[in-house]
């Protein structure tokens, strides 16, 4: 047949690979994960794949009957085929034969959560930009029974990419409602982790709320599709009042916010974090800057706890969690809300399909 002097046309992009994991067993993870399973839209734009022991799925689909009545399928790594809405598709961890005994704290669901993580960000981390690791809830007292000295997913995430704890930045995403109600979309960026409060301030700094804020800036630019609206959170009571109650927002959070402009990303503050967060949630901004966790993460979870998402920023890959903890308390009533779930899919396979990844 002659040339035609037209070169072949490139083979469509392979679907983006999204690894769900449960976090720890013992808890909602699995319920909140197989809920999720049937309600996504993302199969239709992914590959989904859980990482988990494929018959702790099968035990607590009957064990809860409110959940959907779907097929559990174990897979290879590799295996290439689709995910549905009817049949999970479970790549099975290395350290898969334990069983978790469930609703309580324990060293094995420390070992199975840590065992699944191991994998999926393997697979995650050689997708390199078409994929995207969503996690469970972890336990941290499970984690340190088992041996592992981390705070939790963040801490472990940054040292498997050989970076420090520090490296990474918490951001919990609110998606836009549909009722009407003015709480969303808004992201929170934390510029401190997992730490005490004395430890949190000790470590605050200038360069450190410049680099959380341009993290936030460029997730809210993938979520957004533009330029987002940011305020800076102050650290102390009424922002300091002038210095009476501290001089942090004057000598720390100012410049940094001076830096964010110069950098041209629309920034202001420092805010009293008391209004901040009224005014985002009206729609005055798009993101905030929090300077410790609680200071971010108690508004969020008022504005909307089972529809927020928990988005690690500063690493090379993406990664997205519910917002919510394990829960023990509910295991196997089916009362577990699987809304934060869904909407960790979505916003990771978003963020694939934009290119992004938590280190832009």
């Amino acid at each position: 047949m002659p040339a035609t002097g037209h070169s072949p046309a490139p083979p469509p992009p392979c679907p983006a690979l999204i690894c769900l994991t449960c976090g720890d067993p013992a808890g909602i993870g699995p319920e909140v994960v197989l809920g999720a399973w049937s309600r996504t839209t993302a199969h239709t734009r992914a590959r989904l794949r859980v990482v988990a022991r494929a018959e702790l799925l099968r035990d607590v689909l009957r064990a809860v009957r409110s959940l959907p009545r779907l097929a559990v399928e174990r897979v290879a790594e590799d295996d290439p085929r689709p995910s549905t809405a009817e049949t999970v598709v479970v790549v099975e961890p290395n350290n898969a034969e334990e069983a978790v005994p469930g609703g309580r704290i324990s060293a094995a669901g420390g070992r199975a959560a840590v065992g699944a993580l191991e994998t999926a960000f393997r697979l995650v981390h050689g997708a390199f930009r078409r994929g995207a690791l969503v996690t469970g809830p972890l336990h941290k007292e499970a984690l340190h029974a088992a041996g592992h000295d981390v705070p939790g997913h963040t801490e472990w995430l940054a040292r498997a990419c050989g970076l420090p704890d520090a490296a990474a930045s918490m951001m919990l995403w609110l998606p836009p409602t549909t009722d009407g109600l003015a709480h969303g979309p808004l992201g929170v960026v934390h510029v401190t982790l997992h730490e005490s409060l004395a430890t949190a301030i000790e470590r605050l700094s200038t360069p450190g709320i410049v680099a959380a804020g341009e993290r936030l800036a460029s997730l809210l630019v993938a979520l957004l599709g533009r330029r987002p609206r940011i305020g800076v959170a102050a650290l102390n009571p009424h922002g300091g009042e002038g210095g009476l109650f501290g001089d942090e927002e004057t000598r720390i959070i100012a410049p940094a916010v001076a830096a964010l402009r110069a950098a041209g990303i629309e920034a202001a503050g420092p805010f009293p974090a008391d209004t901040l967060f009224l005014r985002a949630a009206r729609g005055g901004f798009d993101g905030i800057v929090a300077q410790y966790h609680d200071q971010g993460h108690i508004p969020v979870k008022l504005l909307g706890m089972y529809r927020a998402v928990n988005i690690t920023l500063g690493l090379p890959l993406v990664r997205t969690s519910v917002a919510h903890g394990t829960a023990f308390d509910i295991v196997g009533r089916g009362a577990a809300d699987s809304t934060s779930m869904e909407a960790a899919i979505d916003a990771a396979v978003r963020l694939v399909e934009a290119g992004w990844s938590g280190a832009d």
